[in-house]
C-alpha cells in the first residue's frame, strides 16, 4: 500500500472553492534534482505573470533516491504557492491519483518536469475547464497547428501508438501521451477509482473513460521540443501502454465498466430537447446495418422461396436476418457489450420480429389476395417496402431495449 506524505502548504478541510485555488499543477518527479527547481520557479513565474486564477504547484516526488526531495522542500519553504507530496513507491500514474485526487482545487492539471511543452499553452488549456465549457483538455502535438522537434523514432511511435488507440478503442482525442494535461476536479474524483494503470499509460485509460462517458476534451495545439536527456524508455514504455490498449480494450467489450452509470452521472446533457445524447451517431450505424440485413434477407428469400413457398421463406429469413440484427445492434450500434442481459435483449428482439413478420407476412396476404399469381420480383418488393416501415419500429423499440439494460447498469 503507498504511503504518502504531505510536505509544505496544508489542504483546507472544505470543498474546492474557486475563491482559494483555481489551479493545482502537479509536477510528477522521479530523480530529477537537476532539473526540478528550474522547473519550478519558471512554473511559477508563469503562473504569477500569465493566469489570472489562484493557482499552487505541488511537487509529487515518486520515491526518488537523490536529492529530489530535499530540493522540494526546499523550494516548498521558499515559495508559499509550491507544496510537496512524497509517495514510497514509483509510478506517475500513482502520483497523479494520490494528488488529484485529494486535491482542493477547483481543476488539476500536471505538466512533465522538463517543461518540454511551451508554457504560453497552459492558459488555454485549464481556461475551459475553469468556465465550465470542458471536463478535460489535453495538450496535442499531432495538431496540424503544433510545432514540434522531436526525432523520427518517437515521431514513428507516438503516431502509430494513437492510430492503434483509434483502430482498437476508437479514440477520437488526438494526442495520449503529451505530459500536459488537466482535469475539473469533481470529475477527477469520479473517473480516478476506475483507472487502474499506476505509470505511464495512466493518461490515455483516463482520457478513453472519459470519451466513453460522454465528457467534452479540449484540445489545445502545443509546441514542444524533445529533451533529449530523457530517461524514458520510449520502447519499454510503448509495450506496457500495448498491454494496457488490450487490457482496456477487454474490459470495454465485457462491459466491466460502467459506463452506462458515470454517462448518466456525468455525462453532458443533449444538445436538442427531446434528441438524446448520440442518437445521430446511433441513426447512422443502424442504417448501416438495416442496409446489410435487408440485402441479406432478400438473399434469403430467393434461395428458399423455391424450396419452401413464400410465407415459410419469409419468416425463415425475417429469423435469421432478425438475430443478426440483434445482435450487431446491440454491439455496434448502442454499445452494449457483454453477456449479461445477452440472452433477454434476444428475446426481446424477437418480440420486435415477431411485429415486423406480422406486417411483411400480412403484406404478402395482401399482395396474394390481390393477384394471386403475383411473380417473385413484386413479391420481394412489397417484402422490402413492408420492411423499411418494421425498421423504423425496430429502431425505436431497440433503444428501449437497451436503455433498459443502461438503467439497470446504473443502479
Amino acid at each position: 500500500m503507498t504511503n504518502s506524505l504531505v510536505r509544505g502548504e496544508t489542504a483546507p478541510e472544505r470543498p474546492p472553492d474557486i475563491r482559494t485555488v483555481a489551479l493545482d499543477v502537479v509536477v510528477p518527479v522521479y530523480n530529477e534534482e537537476r532539473d526540478l527547481e528550474r522547473c519550478v520557479r519558471r512554473l511559477h513565474e508563469h503562473l504569477a505573470a500569465h493566469v489570472p486564477y489562484p493557482s499552487r504547484i505541488t511537487v509529487a516526488d515518486n520515491a526518488s533516491t537523490d536529492a529530489t526531495l530535499a530540493i522540494a522542500d526546499r523550494l516548498a519553504g521558499e515559495i508559499d504557492a509550491v507544496r510537496v507530496v512524497h509517495l514510497d513507491e514509483k509510478g506517475r500514474g500513482r502520483a497523479l491519483r494520490t494528488v488529484w485526487g485529494a486535491s482542493d482545487a477547483a481543476v488539476v492539471a500536471y505538466i512533465d518536469v522538463d517543461l518540454s511543452t511551451d508554457l504560453n499553452a497552459l492558459l488555454p488549456l485549464v481556461a475551459p475547464l475553469v468556465s465550465g465549457h470542458s471536463d478535460l483538455a489535453i495538450g496535442s502535438r499531432l495538431a496540424r497547428s503544433s510545432r514540434v522537434v522531436r526525432g523520427p523514432r518517437r515521431e514513428v511511435i507516438s503516431r502509430c501508438y494513437n492510430l492503434i488507440l483509434r483502430g482498437v478503442l476508437r479514440a477520437k482525442f488526438s494526442d495520449a501521451q503529451c505530459g500536459f494535461k488537466a482535469i475539473r476536479t469533481d470529475v477527477a474524483r469520479q473517473l480516478l477509482p476506475l483507472v487502474q494503470d499506476t505509470g505511464w499509460f495512466f493518461d490515455t485509460e483516463l482520457l478513453v473513460l472519459a470519451e466513453r462517458v460522454g465528457l467534452r476534451i479540449h484540445e489545445v495545439p502545443v509546441d514542444w521540443v524533445d529533451d533529449p536527456d530523457s530517461t524514458v524508455d520510449v520502447v519499454a514504455t510503448a509495450l506496457a501502454d500495448l498491454r494496457g490498449v488490450a487490457r482496456v480494450g477487454r474490459a470495454l467489450a465485457g462491459g466491466t465498466l460502467p459506463v452506462a452509470a458515470l454517462r448518466s452521472s456525468l455525462g453532458r446533457e443533449p444538445l436538442v430537447p427531446g434528441v438524446p445524447h448520440g442518437m445521430v451517431g446511433q441513426l447512422v450505424r443502424f442504417g448501416v446495418i438495416g442496409v446489410v440485413s435487408t440485402l441479406a434477407y432478400a438473399l434469403l428469400y430467393l434461395v428458399l422461396h423455391p424450396l419452401v413457398g413464400a410465407q415459410a421463406a419469409n419468416f425463415l429469413a425475417l429469423l435469421v436476418t432478425a438475430v443478426f440484427n440483434t445482435t450487431a445492434n446491440r454491439s455496434f450500434t448502442f454499445g452494449v457489450r457483454g453477456r449479461v442481459g445477452a440472452a433477454r435483449h434476444q428475446l426481446q428482439g424477437l418480440a420486435v420480429f415477431a411485429f415486423g413478420l406480422l406486417l411483411t407476412g400480412g403484406s404478402l396476404l395482401v399482395l396474394h389476395r390481390g393477384l394471386p399469381d403475383a411473380p417473385r420480383h413484386l413479391e420481394l418488393a412489397v417484402l422490402v417496402i413492408a420492411n423499411l416501415v418494421a425498421t423504423l419500429t425496430r429502431f425505436v423499440a431497440l433503444r428501449w431495449v437497451f436503455r433498459s439494460h443502461d438503467q439497470e447498469d446504473a443502479l
